[in-house]
């Protein structure tokens, strides 16, 4: 019986470990289409998915990768036939349902979108997740009217995925982007991407946050939160709006209604997982056309095998990965 890889989280006496096995087609979950991955990603979220403590996995053993993009090689479903290019972000897929570091997934047809023109396997993912949710996020801004001619817009935690991404897209859709990061020695990476400036992590999170500050922003991505978020929404202009996406600033804010209530900014949720397909399959297409970021295979990308899997999770948690890691699984 063919065997193929994929790489396995298990928990044993509140400790995790990763390893690659071999296994076959009947191992797979339930689903009615099989993919030949091409391709996956590595997410935070992935991250998280690796550690004891992630609140991400449910049960061991597990796949994980929230991410893949492939070739469909069997289907029960009339929209999906053997030899379509597709991708598969987000709903279960490496949470609760084997996910995308591994060689083939079977996976429900509800979860598959056809890979639109303009974009390959491999760009697909160098997108994935963090792709879908920064274009999510610059469409709701648009959604909100948050147009270039109405000022900066801010990109908080700048050189992750999300925030790299979001870059690259609100610059090629005319903004001016003001870009913020941790990382100091990153500044000529994101003038590439797009910035016009480039702001301090401390500059977007002080440590007095006052109810309403001195206003800057027509709007924001925020893939932090945390207090970050609390500081971006008292400094955002008169009827802006953030788009948050993110935690890894924390859960929780110590935010006032001042902003909503005196300024009218609005604070939007961006759901990049249960996103119903009818937002989902149009904003593909637009990723492939007008929100394709530049420099997309180039300065925002690395690419690794799925045997480094293991230590790029590692530093995507410490915060040492820059822009976007895709995994080839070919």
């Amino acid at each position: 019986m063919h065997t193929f890889r994929a790489l396995f989280v298990n928990k044993e006496s509140n400790e995790t470990n990763l390893e690659i096995r071999h296994i076959t087609k009947d191992d797979l979950p339930n689903g009615n289409v099989t993919i030949r991955v091409h391709y996956s990603s590595v997410n935070y979220k992935d991250g998280l998915a690796s550690i004891p403590n992630g609140n991400i996995v449910q049960s061991y053993p597990f796949i994980p990768g929230i991410d893949a993009a492939g070739i469909v090689e069997e289907s029960a479903d009339e929209r999906f036939t053997v030899g379509d290019e597709v991708i598969v972000t987000s709903y279960e897929l490496g949470v609760s349902h084997f996910g995308g570091y591994s060689e083939y997934i079977r996976v429900p047809a509800d979860w598959v979108v056809p890979l639109p023109k303009g974009l390959s396997l491999k760009e697909a993912m160098i997108l994935g997740t963090a792709g879908f949710t920064a274009a999510l996020s610059v469409q709701q801004l648009e959604h909100a009217h948050v147009t270039p001619e109405k000022g900066d817009v801010l990109v908080t935690g700048a050189t992750g995925g999300v925030g790299s991404i979001a870059v690259s897209m609100l610059a090629k859709k005319g903004y001016d982007v003001v870009a913020s990061t941790g990382k100091m020695n990153e500044h000529d990476y994101l003038h590439t991407l797009g910035a016009k400036e480039i702001l301090s992590r401390e500059d977007v999170c002080p440590e007095k946050i006052r109810p309403l500050g001195r206003t800057r922003w027509a709007g924001a991505v925020d893939p932090v939160g945390g207090n970050t978020l609390a500081h971006v929404l008292s400094t955002t202009k008169y009827g802006g709006a953030v788009a948050v996406s993110g935690l890894t600033g924390g859960v929780s804010f110590q935010g006032s209604v001042f902003p909503f209530i005196l300024r009218g900014v609005n604070l939007l949720g961006i759901d990049s997982v249960y996103c119903p397909m009818e937002v989902r399959q149009p904003l593909w297409e637009r990723i492939a056309t007008d929100l394709k970021p530049a420099y997309l295979t180039t300065t925002i990308v690395q690419e690794i095998t799925l045997e480094q899997v293991p230590d790029t999770l590692a530093s995507i948690l410490k915060g040492n990965v820059r822009g976007r890691v895709v995994v080839n699984l070919m």
